[in-house]
């Protein structure tokens, strides 16, 4: 297959954008397309929007047709057939290639999704502080060398075979979150007994709970507590660390609700740290829930363990189980960032409004119940979410291979069957 650098089919030369912070978000000037905009290989972000003057986005114009590529950052690569009516402009950590009248730009874009494009980015990359891989690099890339009526033929039938494909993903991820969906309302309903006979509740966060079910003050069943952090300014007390402590930087690892027990954690601290702080060692069991930054999630110490100040921590009584105090914290988090935090771009839930909690509680034996038929729904979720993930990456690759093989003339377009797996 005879190939051609990418320099040679560009109308004009591929050269990065305009190196401007994305401050305005004026909607009748040029929008300011960044790295971040990118949503897909033919989409734009609709959740995110900058602009620039329009004197200044003549210094980088963006028009329909044009491809803008990743050329630093941690998204090299990355690129945007443009698609939009309107004229743009474009950021410095993009180029921008503007491809002849003998080039079809369906096809280059196609090109820039396969392995035999991503093979020579990864080659090239240069792999620093801020990953980098230049025009001049993007100007050498070498490209198939088909016929523009041969490019026209291949991105035809890439139009529809990957649109056939991206709809069945976009069929698997609404499955995904309806799994979550489902998995949430019947954690909520054995919480708060919703399958039992129910009662009228006084709380903001549940209109009904059931019949056996007391609304009783957190601070009445459990302990709390939180945590400190020692001295930064004293060495001696961050050396031989060896108690867990839990931090934001544990965090993402329970944000998504998939673990209900933390047995390490990601920074320790020392017994000369603990003992010369206002740190406290709580025992295993303790339920734990973030109330700054990555606000609103909690998790079980699987053992004795200390936390950082952005914790408040129960230890249950004998009338709760941590597991139930556990699930009824994840049930609540909507009203607990919704009515109780403050903030607007970090959330912080305060120490007053979590000391006057409450929470509808059953017998020990209702809590083992509940608990129990939320490990079951968390099974079923996980099953089920797992099963469809791997759909959709076995259909991703596929996908793919797919342009790989047609762009690099592996696969003959004219011959292909149709059938899709999926």
């Amino acid at each position: 297959m005879r190939r051609i650098r990418l320099q040679h089919l560009a109308q004009v030369p591929i050269q990065n954008g305009l190196g401007l912070p994305g401050e305005h978000d004026n909607p009748d000037w040029p929008r300011y397309v960044r790295t971040t905009d990118i949503a897909s290989p033919t989409t734009l972000r609709g959740d995110v929007f900058a602009s620039q003057p329009p004197d200044v986005a003549k210094g980088a114009p963006l028009l329909p047709g044009d491809i803008v590529a990743t050329a630093a950052g941690a998204t090299i690569g990355k690129s945007l057939l443009y698609r939009e009516a309107t004229v743009a402009c474009y950021a410095g950590f993009l180029v921008r290639i503007r491809l002849k009248a003998s080039t079809d730009a369906r096809f280059i874009a196609y090109w820039m999704q396969s392995k035999d494009y991503w093979a020579q980015i990864d080659k090239g990359a240069v792999r620093s502080t801020i990953d980098n891989f230049s025009a001049s690099k993007y100007r050498a890339l070498l490209v198939p060398d088909w016929p523009r009526d041969e490019q026209r033929r291949i991105a035809d039938f890439l139009d529809d075979r990957v649109a056939r494909i991206d709809q069945i993903i976009t069929a698997r991820r609404a499955q995904v979150e309806a799994v979550e969906g489902r998995f949430v309302a019947d954690r909520r309903s054995a919480v708060l007994g919703a399958g039992q006979t129910t009662q009228p509740s006084p709380l903001r966060w549940a209109r009904k709970i059931g019949s056996e079910w007391s609304v009783r003050r957190l601070s009445q069943l459990a302990r709390m507590g939180t945590g400190h952090t020692p001295s930064r300014s004293e060495p001696d007390y961050w050396v031989n660390c060896d108690i867990p402590w839990l931090t934001t930087s544990d965090v993402h690892r329970f944000r998504s609700d998939q673990i209900d027990e933390i047995n390490e954690t990601e920074i320790e601290i020392s017994e000369l740290g603990l003992a010369n702080s206002a740190a406290v060692l709580h025992p295993a069991r303790t339920v734990a829930l973030s109330r700054t930054a990555s606000a609103g999630f909690s998790i079980i110490m699987g053992r004795d363990m200390a936390t950082s100040q952005d914790f408040a921590t129960w230890t249950c009584g004998e009338d709760l189980l941590p597991e139930f105090l556990l699930q009824s914290l994840r049930v609540m988090r909507p009203f607990l960032l919704g009515y109780l935090s403050m903030g607007s771009t970090h959330k912080t839930i305060y120490f007053p409004d979590l000391m006057d909690i409450r929470i509808p509680v059953p017998s020990l034996g209702r809590q083992a119940d509940a608990v129990a038929s939320v490990a079951e729904a968390a099974r079923d979720r996980s099953q089920w979410s797992e099963a469809l993930s791997n759909q959709m990456s076995l259909l991703s690759e596929y996908k793919q291979s797919l342009i790989t093989a047609a762009v690099t003339g592996e696969l003959d377009v004219t011959t292909a069957g149709n059938r899709i797996p999926g």
